[in-house]
């Protein structure tokens, strides 16, 4: 058939969704960033790799959500899965004085496997290793943060930074992928023959 290249030297993983929503009880008005961060050997193809959602309020019903929606899509061909991209983001909202804190980290790979797929992402902030230093963070309006987003989703130096967890965001994703079994990598589930119409119906919650 004429387009498909029956020896693909590549694979190519779609990507496309939401970042629909998110739960922090204790705030009023909430904004998120989101950037994909990929190894050497992947390179984007389409789409867009950075970006930032408008402001939203809490909702007044019981959920209690900040609702979003925010589109993201992205498309990468690679030539092995080392490196296989993560999606970090980043939720920012504004202090008693007006000024935009950071109220959450968060990141998640990509789902592997083609179809939907619902991703709860567990959200967390640094915090200031001594009382003094959170007093003076305090007045001067400069909290812990990282200076990039991107270190989330790396693991070197990780373990010397304290965080504590607050709240979680609500991601929604469709993927697809090309050619990634004709380069000997199967990611199918094994009892995908016997669960495909129920999946598809009802999407992959993590």
């Amino acid at each position: 058939m004429a387009g498909i290249n029956p020896n693909p030297n590549v694979f190519l993983l779609m990507a496309s969704g939401q970042i629909e929503s998110a739960e922090f009880p204790t705030l009023e008005d909430l904004y998120c960033k989101f950037s994909f961060v990929h190894g050497q050997d992947w390179v984007v193809t389409s789409g867009i790799e950075e970006g930032i959602s408008q402001i939203t309020k809490r909702s007044n019903d019981d959920r209690q959500l900040f609702i979003w929606n925010f589109p993201i899509e992205i498309t990468y061909k690679s030539t092995n899965p080392f490196g296989w991209p993560q999606l970090v983001v980043s939720c920012y909202g504004t202090d008693v004085f007006g000024r935009d804190v950071i109220r959450g980290y968060g990141t998640t790979y990509l789902p592997i496997t083609p179809g939907q797929h619902t991703i709860k992402v567990p959200m967390f902030v640094p915090v200031s290793t001594s009382r003094l230093q959170k007093l003076t963070s305090w007045f001067i309006g400069r909290r812990p943060e990282f200076v990039d987003a991107k270190v989330v989703a790396q693991t070197e130096g990780r373990e010397v930074t304290r965080v504590t967890s607050q709240g979680h965001a609500i991601i929604k994703l469709n993927i697809i992928t090309r050619d990634i079994k004709k380069l000997g990598y199967d990611v199918t589930p094994y009892d995908v023959n016997s669960s495909t119409a129920e999946q598809s119906k009802t999407g992959t919650i993590y």
